[in-house]
């Protein structure tokens, strides 16, 4: 019977607390596992994604990232926990490419704390009049702050700057509302943000499961978003923050996005393993 090793991960962890941070299962050898049985193990662990480790003629290792529902061709907190086990594995060492349906990405770690090199962004305008976004994410239009884009650096999700700290903690996405609000690939989903002091940021991010919509304890995709809409936005480079995320569930994240003068976005987190195990299938 095959035996199917795992490692659970938290990324983005706060000051290196173990329960802290976007819990990721990463399998150590997907070589003999189909798309159908990764499919069924991600819904199994039922974690925001869970990531598969494949050998790859273009990279130190390909990763499939995959949610509870799909499979995703890049997401943030998947890569680098992924490029955490890699090294660990013996596979790599601090600096490596991984295989994502994006493309190789570039990853390098100073010690526990692992950075990505986020794909060149595109954006495109919110296309919905700003009193239907309000209402899906539960706010009063004066809430909203400047021009909310659609940003794709890896995955398109919807980025929104709020006027302050309070709105982003007010924010209650309104499922059949906010489904409406549709990004390239069909999927309603929603960064909010807004600065609490100059360098540091509060943020949520929502996206659906089945009928109801859930919030994601770290989200290196719609953090790498944000890196987007400032260079959209023609922000002064280079820009830094620390950002806070998983506040409103219990689960606190720290991420690091860095927008450098030659408009490259890099994005940084923590990253603790938490235990090992593994699974038998017939």
């Amino acid at each position: 019977m095959p035996i199917h090793r795992y490692r659970l991960v938290n990324v983005f962890t706060r000051q290196a607390q173990p329960l802290t941070g976007n819990p990721l299962c990463v399998f150590e050898d997907g070589t003999d596992i189909g798309a159908d049985t990764m499919q069924a193990l991600a819904r199994q662990f039922n974690l925001s994604e869970t990531t598969f480790i494949l050998p790859s003629a273009r990279a130190d290792a390909r990763v499939r990232i995959f949610t509870p529902s799909y499979e995703m061709p890049f997401a943030g907190h998947p890569t680098l926990g992924t490029a955490h086990v890699c090294r660990a594995l013996g596979r790599a060492a601090d600096s490596l490419r991984l295989e994502t349906g994006v493309g190789p990405i570039a990853v390098s770690a100073a010690g526990d704390r692992w950075t990505l090199l986020a794909p060149a962004p595109t954006f495109r305008e919110l296309g919905v009049p700003l009193p239907a976004l309000a209402e899906a994410l539960g706010l009063d239009e004066a809430d909203l702050g400047e021009r909310p884009l659609w940003i794709k650096s890896g995955k398109e999700q919807l980025v929104v700057p709020l006027r302050s700290p309070q709105a982003v903690r007010r924010a209650s996405p309104q499922p059949r509302a906010l489904a409406a609000i549709k990004s390239e690939d069909g999927i309603g989903m929603a960064y909010v943000f807004a600065p609490t002091e100059p360098g540091r940021t509060l943020a949520r991010f929502f996206f659906p499961s089945g009928s109801a919509y859930l919030e994601d304890p770290a989200t290196g995709s719609a953090t790498a978003n944000f890196g987007g809409w400032c260079l959209a936005m023609n922000k002064p480079l280079p820009v830094r923050f620390e950002i806070s995320q998983g506040e409103l569930v219990g689960r606190p994240s720290t991420l690091y996005l860095e927008v450098d003068a030659q408009r490259q976005i890099r994005l940084s987190g923590d990253v603790i393993e938490l235990g090992a195990g593994a699974v038998t299938l017939t």
